[in-house]
């Protein structure tokens, strides 16, 4: 399908789903951010009523690195376009040092995604290629849709870039089963991104960081809730400018879920 067309149907979907969307800010969500001196975004999708619960929302427009959160679409694009038969095929790390240990062995995209394993998930780019990564980031829809010339790189350094705000339309979208993948690729993917399970709900997330030319570090940690039968897709941006920040990601967006009566 040609470019344009793709781009179209995709900007038609968007401002019809805008029209009528409510976007509302939370003291109460500006708070858990305050409580861990960190300035940052979080959106939740309460799709039912196509509201976005938001702290900060022109943060939650700004559009970042994805980094490792890449990895949602990465392994969409590997299962539909079959550079990896499934989840559990086993890719190669190179074997090369890496700067986390337990990165230094092969695996599939299931185990991969939960360690974040940076290079297994490059090798899977760089099966399924340029043209076929380039058209499958525009099928999705996803962020600006630019991935440059370097087809393992481009999320982790650029020029890829995503909202928190089109983080949760693409999750909702990939829950939903309405992107134009195959449906047993959403499924898998769906599968591998569960956290916890309980009696009342499912959480679903990765977490992304991103470390650029120039400070601050950018952490991410994107996911969704389904409870009651709803889903409630959510996205977490924070400046990380210490040591101390990283694991703040989670901290704080699971007291932002809370804050909404999610978690």
């Amino acid at each position: 399908m040609p470019r344009i067309i793709i781009v179209l149907s995709f900007l038609i979907a968007s401002l019809g789903s805008l029209s009528a969307r409510t976007y509302q800010e939370v003291p109460e969500l500006a708070k858990c951010f305050a409580a861990q001196g960190v300035a940052g975004t979080f959106v939740l999708f309460d799709v039912a009523n196509d509201t976005m619960f938001i702290s900060d929302e022109a943060r939650a427009r700004k559009r970042f690195t994805p980094a490792s959160t890449f990895k949602i679409a990465n392994a969409l694009i590997g299962l539909e376009t079959g550079a990896v038969k499934n989840v559990d095929e086993v890719l190669p790390y190179g074997g090369k040092p890496q700067r986390i240990k337990e990165w230094e062995r092969d695996m599939g995209l299931r185990e991969a995604i939960k360690m974040s394993n940076v290079p297994i998930y490059q090798e899977l780019a760089r099966r399924i290629g340029l043209e076929r990564m380039r058209e499958g980031v525009r099928k999705l829809g996803y962020g600006n849709m630019e991935i440059g010339n370097v087809v393992d790189r481009f999320w982790l350094e650029g020029p890829l870039a995503i909202s928190a705000i089109e983080q949760t339309e693409f999750l909702q979208r990939l829950v939903k089963g309405s992107l134009p993948f195959n449906p047993a690729a959403m499924r898998a993917v769906k599968e591998i991104t569960l956290l916890e399970k309980t009696d009342t709900y499912e959480l679903h997330a990765k977490t992304g960081w991103h470390v650029g030319p120039t400070p601050p570090e950018i952490g991410w940690w994107v996911g969704w809730i389904e409870r009651d039968n709803k889903v409630y897709p959510f996205a977490l941006n924070i400046d990380m400018p210490g040591d101390a920040d990283p694991p703040k990601r989670i901290s704080i967006g699971r007291e932002c879920l809370k804050a909404l009566g999610k978690l």
